[in-house]
């Protein structure tokens, strides 16, 4: 069971990670409005490679949305952002809604 639209008030836009390059990091084409629930708070939090470093901002979302780590997110403030960790969040078997957490620098 997937957590209910209502419950994700805000709209943010995804553009998934999709490597590096000569020039940079290369991202995939924009998904826009994507239904979320954002809080722009300070939390200290792990990266992938194990450092702790600052979050400013959490966003939930469904389980099915694509935001890899390293992902650029533009959030309804108009701040753009990258992902630093993507904790799904799941109870099989229990009546709870599905949800991920994706923690932003």
């Amino acid at each position: 069971m997937n957590v209910p639209g209502w419950l994700l008030p805000h709209r943010i836009t995804i553009e998934p990670y999709d490597g590096e390059s000569a020039y940079g990091p290369l991202y995939g084409p924009p998904a826009a409005n994507v239904p979320a629930l954002v809080t722009e708070t300070v939390r200290t939090v792990r990266s992938r490679d194990g450092r702790e470093v600052t979050s400013t901002a959490q966003v939930i979302t469904a389980p099915d949305v694509i935001c890899p780590a390293e992902s650029r997110l533009t959030l309804p403030s108009g701040r753009t952002t990258t992902a630093l960790h993507i904790a799904p969040h799941t109870a099989p078997g229990l009546p709870v809604p599905g949800t991920q957490e994706v923690m932003c620098e």
